[in-house]
């Protein structure tokens, strides 16, 4: 349980960083590939076997790993402009309602059960992250062209779920987890790098630099903690990311209120709740 509260914390932190982007006009872009850099070299440093280079293209997951890389340059500038555009709690609802897709795969795939209490806890977790993002109404006009950015985040990180537990259940093994993320994360900078190439973005500025480092180093830790508690044989995939993603929204909200003081109403009060009782009972059964 301790590396599923782990990536909890570690994701939530994220969501805080890209608002601080916004805020000091840090180049979002230029800092996710210098984070990918940052967490590609934690993957490789905290590795305890030998690092071959030339041996990666050989490994059963390395395609895997590119597949991943693409996605997460991909969705993670998406959750930044999300974050930037559409609000902190808007951001992490997306992203976290895509709880769905993983749990439904892993009952359609691997045949995990849902106990009734399980089954009612995933409900209750759907019902808490809208609640928890419920807005007071506003008098201007919804721009229904920023939906496009939270409805792209929803399925994308469904996606990125769903992959990384088919990877980690067919091809990652426990010793191997620090290098196959540093390996993702090493694919995602590359991918980064050559996207600015084609834009011929080339400005440099430290204060991007020092954004992706602090962006880098726990969002390699989310992503290590995660696949640690995706292989926790007390705790089906279903269960994981119910909490997990549950958890990152109720704790990204009340961050959201203690740094940005951002303002709650009674809905977003229900919403927590509710989020504290799916994960009571998603854990207990």
């Amino acid at each position: 349980m301790i590396n599923l509260v782990l990536s909890i914390l570690f994701s939530s932190s994220l969501y805080v960083f890209f608002k601080y982007f916004e805020k000091y006009d840090i180049n979002t872009l230029h800092a996710i590939i210098v984070n990918y850099i940052v967490a590609g070299t934690c993957g490789f440093l905290l590795y305890n076997g030998q690092v071959n280079l030339s041996l990666i293209p050989s490994k059963q997951w390395f395609v895997g790993a590119i597949i991943l890389g693409f996605l997460f340059i991909f969705i993670f500038n998406l959750m930044a402009l999300t974050s930037q555009k559409n609000g902190l709690s808007v951001a992490s609802v997306a992203g976290k309602m895509s709880v769905v897709v993983p749990i439904i795969f892993a009952v359609c795939v691997y045949k995990e059960q849902l106990s009734l209490f399980k089954i009612l806890g995933i409900i209750i977790a759907l019902l808490a992250v809208y609640f928890t993002s419920v807005k007071e109404k506003s008098k201007t006009a919804l721009n229904k062209k920023a939906l496009i950015y939270p409805l792209l985040l929803f399925i994308g990180s469904g996606i990125i779920d769903t992959f990384i537990k088919y990877m980690e259940t067919n091809y990652v093994s426990t010793q191997e987890i620090p290098y196959f993320s540093a390996v993702v994360f090493s694919c995602a900078g590359l991918i980064g790098f050559v996207t600015l190439i084609i834009k011929k973005d080339f400005s440099f500025k430290w204060k991007n630099v020092l954004g992706g480092i602090l962006l880098g180093v726990p969002n390699y830790f989310s992503i290590v903690y995660l696949l640690k508690a995706l292989q926790n044989e007390d705790l089906n995939s279903s269960t994981v990311f119910t909490i997990n993603n549950v958890a990152i929204v109720m704790i990204s909200t009340v961050l959201g209120i203690i740094i940005f003081n951002e303002r709650l109403i009674r809905k977003n009060w229900l919403g927590i709740g509710l989020a504290i009782l799916s994960i009571i009972l998603v854990a207990s059964t």
